[in-house]
């Protein structure tokens, strides 16, 4: 039998961490437990205002945020602040599917096309591996904004 899982990232800013990698993957924050949110409210903001009505100071709401996918398809994404920063190459890394089924040119297109969005959204480029047959379509090599390795694929 299969589990679910979720995937959880270490942190310095998680709310921002968290929305980095929302808009890279189209997640959505969900509200806080309980809250029914408005069409086009903003769930940061519903959090902000549970924890203060939960009695939670100010200094200690930025300790956690989650993300889902609104198709309910993917695992969910958790983000937790720790004091350290990271130390090497993350040991498990994240591949975001940006060409499915597209092969050569096509592909490397559409890759880079991604890494520019990404980039515009605080990832860093960090290395581009070419298609190599029958062993690799070829991917972009990339950081989110606190410097985990992910690749576009």
């Amino acid at each position: 039998m299969s589990r679910e899982f979720q995937v959880t990232f270490d942190a310095h800013d998680p709310q921002a961490l968290s929305t980095f990698w929302r808009d890279a993957l189209g997640y959505v924050h969900p509200g806080p437990p309980g809250v029914e949110l408005a069409d086009g409210a903003d769930p940061l903001a519903a959090w902000d205002e549970f924890l203060e009505k939960v009695g939670v100071p100010q200094e200690q709401r930025n300790q956690a945020s989650g993300i889902e996918d609104p198709d309910g398809r993917g695992p969910r994404v958790f983000f937790q602040r720790v004091p350290e920063d990271k130390a090497g190459k993350n040991r498990v890394h994240l591949d975001v599917r940006a060409a499915p089924g597209l092969q050569g040119e096509a592909r490397m297109a559409a890759l880079e096309a991604e890494c520019e969005r990404l980039t515009a959204l605080g990832a860093q480029r960090l290395q581009r591996h070419e298609p190599a047959p029958p062993m690799s379509a070829g991917f972009i090599v990339m950081a989110d904004p606190e410097g985990n390795e992910f690749c576009l694929d």
